[in-house]
């Protein structure tokens, strides 16, 4: 009888013990690095957090495909109050890069979005899409809605047809020798050549980036950008489409959207004002803000009045 109380006992003291560790270890968070990279379908995705405050974290979805979270980098401003987390897709950046075109879809990227979150152990967070970025935004909370608590669409891009449509109409404000050249070289697909490249510096130099950046700036954006990743999915420029987003549109899906919403566009955008106020009032209750003096890149053009938007908007709605 002894014996058996005896081990009635040791084993009830050892499940208890095993029940204790049980339970702490679920309750301990994994240790996150502030930066890193992280596993995801087809390689490795560079991130890094800047901030450690307890509110909802601000995780950045940049544009192209195939840019970087580089060109957001102004927005570690706002980490002195919300965690700021910057990521490169894959195949730009501090990312693998990629050949294999069966990992350039939109579906992928939605899931990468995920895997990012999930490893990054994030209950909720808010997107802040910039240009292609936007799609993916909404991409993601029309999946996943439950880990969205608010979306920044910064320069948005829902729809091909629409962002080519608004192209057209400030390609009409160049001088119409530039015209014939874009035109001529669309039609014969000669996008090598250096005169169509001269265009669309020109039509950059009004309409994406107004403020010029400096040298290693420059080095640093064209180190990073994707351009395989941008010409399969998108094409040669901002104005011309020639790959696998050629019929998008998601349009009508904003209405879906039941989150808080601040739309953002630059005064001289190729995402036209005109547009994004289109886009603004299919989400109710979304706010919009047009950034003076700015191009496609609010960031780089004005940073201060972006920046400015976005803290005010996330104040608002905590």
């Amino acid at each position: 009888m002894k014996i058996r109380t005896l081990l009635f006992n040791l084993f009830g003291v050892t499940s208890l013990f095993i029940l204790i560790l049980m339970i702490s270890s679920c309750n301990q968070k994994k240790e996150i690095p502030a930066e890193g990279l992280i596993e995801v379908e087809g390689g490795k995705v560079w991130y890094r957090i800047n901030g450690d405050s307890d509110k909802t974290p601000v995780l950045i979805l940049h544009g192209g495909p195939g840019s970087s979270s580089y060109g957001q980098e102004p927005l570690k401003e706002i980490s002195d109050e919300w965690p700021v987390i910057f990521y490169d897709q894959l195949g730009s950046g501090r990312s693998d890069r990629i050949t294999d075109t069966t990992l350039m879809t939109v579906e992928r990227y939605i899931e990468e979005v995920e895997q990012v979150r999930k490893y990054l152990d994030l209950e909720k967070v808010y997107l802040y899409g910039q240009s292609w970025g936007t799609a993916l935004s909404l991409e993601y909370y029309l999946k996943y809605p439950e880990h969205v608590e608010g979306i920044i669409f910064s320069s948005p891009y829902f729809s091909t047809k629409r962002w080519i449509q608004d192209a057209n109409e400030l390609v009409k404000t160049l001088p119409d020798s530039i015209q014939k050249i874009i035109r001529t070289n669309e039609k014969n697909k000669t996008f090598s050549n250096q005169e169509y490249k001269d265009a669309v510096d020109l039509f950059y130099s009004k309409f994406l980036r107004r403020k010029e950046r400096p040298a290693e700036v420059v080095d640093t954006a064209s180190k990073y950008f994707g351009t395989n990743v941008y010409e399969y999915m998108w094409g040669p420029s901002e104005f011309t489409a020639t790959g696998t987003l050629l019929n998008y549109d998601r349009i009508d899906e904003l209405s879906k959207v039941e989150v808080p919403v601040l739309f953002i566009t630059g005064e001289y955008d190729e995402a036209r004002p005109e547009t994004v106020k289109y886009y603004q009032s299919l989400v109710p209750g979304s706010r919009f803000k047009e950034i003076s003096n700015s191009g496609h890149a609010t960031l780089n053009d004005n940073p201060e009045e972006a920046i400015e938007a976005v803290r005010n908007f996330l104040d608002e709605i905590e």
